[in-house]
């Protein structure tokens, strides 16, 4: 009987204990503190509010996180961190919820005055830290109202309309250090428009575009279903509150203000297990505020991505030319209203140019009225220079400098600006010009041909002959026709298949005769390599020029298609990182391209190379590496055609004098149209080992299937291996296998060439080979575009996302044992 009391008494002891414990886990009360590596936890199980360090980085920080430390939603003392493991977090004795350090100084506070001393703090499932009145239940302070970095489902964004008080995001000042950074992200009130800015400092660094009601007008991708859970609102009390809901219980979606001035969009992927971006304020370079200047639009489907409006010049065209576009245009004909004003008689009003689906001008003025009013309005006003309507907001209206626009893909408003009749006139003659010059030239047409046929239609003979004359006088005009074939059954997947006919004249033009001289007729002493297509051979112009001249193979199966599509890609496109094309040449079954000559040759001639490797250094790879990445962006997103390569590859990669890299070899290439993201074929080219599972299983492919092939060559060129060669021959690994297999098992010492290896660039180097597995994951989706790749590579402090296991982890041939119809070509050329 002793004894079962006995055991009683210390159960009873022991179940008050961990009453008190589980009390003390979700409650802070004067009697009750947490201490580093005690937490509150949600009833929910989802947040967590405790002690962290942030990844590379020994301090420690009070804050609130979803699931896990790597998604940190709110930190109370960001700018004074802990320097060891004895903080607390505790009810001060002014009731006011503190963080103090190993001497119990305070080092954070809630920081509310006359309070009773009766206080506790609790912690909500939607991971809101409140601090309350104990006895009376009433919210004191809450987290939610002092955000960080992150905008969670109902906390609110707002400005005071009286005061000019913000509630707003701040950024970290790197993903290591949550000490207040540079951006910051608020609401904006001009004359009764309602916007969000991201600001650097105190400059404007990103615009979402005037709120209608329902979208943010400046955001191509957001739509009322899509962003259904925003809102607007007017307390009353003079704050316009921005703030979103989430309509499923299930989902978890945050934005969350980077270190970088990207305003996030990161929901949480369940069956991953992890947070995913799914959606970013920097898409491209024409999401930086007012990156054209005044009076200009910026389009990132253009070459180059800024333009002047219709009937405006470039300020400054010297500095234009190149690409600082900070003097913005000017307008080239005044109006005519400026003339009236100055007394000079005019008999033609003044107009508008309409451009359709834009981001407006920021600095717009308000007022509820019709479009037809809005209109007359601006057009009796000589001070309005531009007007547009929208049924959420009403009429919109300029008088100063139009700042920040941007062409977008879809959504966005019409907007019309203000020109002097003449350059109305302008464009209406030059429409007359067209329609008069086609006219006429189809009458010439008709004229010749009924006089030809006039002259042949008794003498068959004559006409054959005629034919037969002109094609031997200019047979580079019959390049398709000497294959059997016609304009207008010639397709292809290629870029041809987008451009029909290619434009020869755009191009300068060789003789064979010149071109044989210049290689010594085609000696093979002067011979680079060897394709698919046929030989490469080095040659030199009776200038002094040297040059490379691929000779397509009158015997190759392949190589007409790919010959037509290079002119039509590289005859459009001009870039650093691009080789450029020289001219071509058509006689008789002789078909060849001149390009620029590149003395190192081919990037894989160093890489695999054990003599070559050497003279690769680790600065020289990382050059070469971000020459191939700028490249491939300037072909998806900032050339004036959108060009999928379809080829990347080591050998394809040539070096100049300086080893900077020129991609090469656009014999594969694809054009894309404006709104083309993903296309279909089943004509697979290219090379095993480099091409994305999507297109060499189902011949899907688009920007992220060159995006699959960087990733593979990155990794070579951090790793001096190829990707085809066995690392385990137990197991037939691919280098992405192998890499993969090192990665999981943080053995990452074993992948880099040891050419290139320093204890001072491990971090970096680290840094690549994660970036190529992030390319190389099988699911096109996860992989980033180039613009986020670039974006990764220049920017130490950008946190990466966790790579998944990639593609192709076996060795190719293993899987091509498969039967297959595709039809691909597997190229081993050499440096030009």
């Amino acid at each position: 009987m002793g004894f079962s009391s006995n055991m009683l008494s210390v159960l009873f002891i022991l179940f008050c204990y961990l009453l008190q414990v589980n009390i003390a886990i979700n409650t802070i009360t004067s009697s009750q503190f947490i201490k580093d590596a005690e937490t509150l936890i949600s009833k929910d199980g989802n947040f967590t509010f405790g002690f962290f360090s942030p990844k590379n980085s020994t301090n420690r920080y009070v804050g609130i996180w979803w699931k896990s430390q790597s998604t940190i939603i709110w930190v109370a003392n960001r700018n004074q961190p802990l320097n060891d493991s004895n903080g607390t977090a505790a009810i001060s004795e002014d009731g006011n919820l503190v963080v103090l350090n190993g001497q119990k100084q305070v080092i954070w506070t809630s920081n509310v005055s006359n309070i009773a001393t009766n206080t506790s703090s609790q912690f909500s499932d939607f991971g809101n830290l409140v601090l309350l009145e104990s006895t009376t239940g009433t919210i004191l302070w809450q987290s939610i109202q002092q955000p960080s970095d992150t905008l969670l489902p109902s906390m609110k964004l707002s400005i005071n309309q009286r005061t000019g008080k913000n509630v707003k995001l701040i950024s970290w000042k790197s993903p290591s250090d949550p000490y207040v950074g540079n951006f910051s992200c608020r609401t904006v009130e001009r004359l009764n428009i309602i916007e969000v800015f991201i600001w650097n400092g105190t400059q404007p660094y990103w615009r979402s575009g005037p709120w209608n009601g329902g979208v943010f007008t400046g955001v191509h991708t957001m739509t009322v279903a899509y962003f259904f859970g925003f809102r607007v609102g007017d307390d009353g009390a003079g704050n316009i509150d921005i703030y979103y809901t989430l309509q499923n219980d299930d989902e978890f979606l945050i934005y969350q203000l980077t270190s970088q001035g990207k305003l996030d969009e990161t929901r949480w992927d369940d069956e991953k297990k992890e947070m995913k971006v799914t959606w970013t304020t920097r898409e491209s370079e024409c999401d930086v505020y007012g990156i054209c200047g005044a009076f200009a639009s910026c389009s990132s489907l253009s070459s180059p991505i800024c333009s002047c409006l219709r009937g405006f010049v470039p300020r400054n065209i010297e500095e234009w030319s190149k690409h600082n576009w900070t003097g913005g245009c000017v307008r080239r004909t005044p109006l005519e209203c400026e003339r009236v004003n100055n007394k000079t008689t005019s008999t033609k009003e003044d107009g508008f140019l309409k451009l359709k689906m834009v981001k407006v001008p920021d600095f717009a003025e308000g007022v509820a009225v019709t479009p037809e009013i809005c209109r007359s309005l601006c057009l009796h006003n000589c001070s309005c220079i531009a007007y547009s309507h929208d049924s959420g907001i009403g009429c919109m209206s300029w008088t100063g400098n139009l700042l920040d626009i941007h062409q977008l893909q879809s959504g966005g408003l019409d907007l019309y600006v203000r020109v002097a009749y003449a350059e109305l006139d302008r464009g209406r003659i030059k429409t007359s010009i067209i329609i008069s010059t086609v006219i006429i030239g189809t009458l010439i047409i008709v004229i010749c041909a009924y006089f030809c046929w006039k002259r042949t239609s008794n003498h068959p003979a004559k006409l054959w002959h005629f034919i037969k004359s002109a094609k031997k006088k200019n047979n580079k005009a019959f390049p398709i026709f000497d294959q059997g074939g016609s304009p207008e059954n010639y397709t292809s997947d290629n870029a041809i298949g987008e451009m029909s006919q290619v434009k020869l004249q755009e191009l300068l033009k060789f003789d064979f005769e010149k071109l044989a001289a210049a290689t010594n007729n085609f000696h093979f002493s002067n011979k680079l390599g060897q394709g698919g297509f046929g030989p490469v051979y080095k040659g030199k112009l009776q200038d002094g020029q040297e040059i490379a001249v691929k000779r397509l193979s009158r015997a190759s199966g392949q190589g007409l298609e790919e010959f037509m599509n290079e002119v039509v890609v590289l005859c459009k496109l001009q870039h650093r990182n691009l080789v450029r094309l020289l001219g071509c040449c058509i006689e008789g079954d002789e078909k060849m391209l001149m390009y620029e000559y590149m003395p190192n040759k081919s990037l894989d001639a160093f890489i695999f190379d054990p003599s070559k490797n050497k003279l690769l250094d680790w600065r020289t790879r990382h050059s070469i590496i971000e020459g191939i990445a700028r490249g491939l962006l300037y072909l998806h997103r900032d050339s004036r055609l959108r060009i999928i390569h379809r080829d990347l590859k080591a050998s394809n990669v040539l070096l100049d004098e300086e080893l900077n890299p020129k991609i090469s070899d656009f014999g594969m290439a694809r054009i894309f149209g404006g709104r083309e993201h993903q296309a279909n074929t089943s004509r697979i080219v290219g090379t095993y080992g480099y091409m994305s599972p999507e297109y060499a299983m189902q011949g899907l492919f688009s920007e992220k299937s060159d995006v699959f092939s960087f990733g593979v060559l990155m990794l070579e060129i951090v790793t001096g291996r190829r990707n085809s060669i066995f690392y385990d021959f137990e197991n037939s690994l691919t280098l992405i296998g192998f890499v993969w297999i090192q990665w999981t098992d943080d053995n990452i010492l074993s992948l880099i060439d040891q050419e290139i290896y320093d204890p001072s660039n491990h971090n970096y180097i680290l840094r690549y080979i994660h970036i190529g597995l992030l390319c190389v994951q099988e699911h096109a989706v996860d992989r980033p575009a180039m613009a986020a790749v670039i974006s990764m590579l220049n920017s130490e402090a950008a946190l990466l996302p966790p790579p998944s296991k990639p593609a192709f982890i076996l060795r190719q041939d293993m899987l091509s044992s498969k039967s297959s119809i595709n039809n691909v070509s597997i190229t081993q050329i050499g440096g030009r």
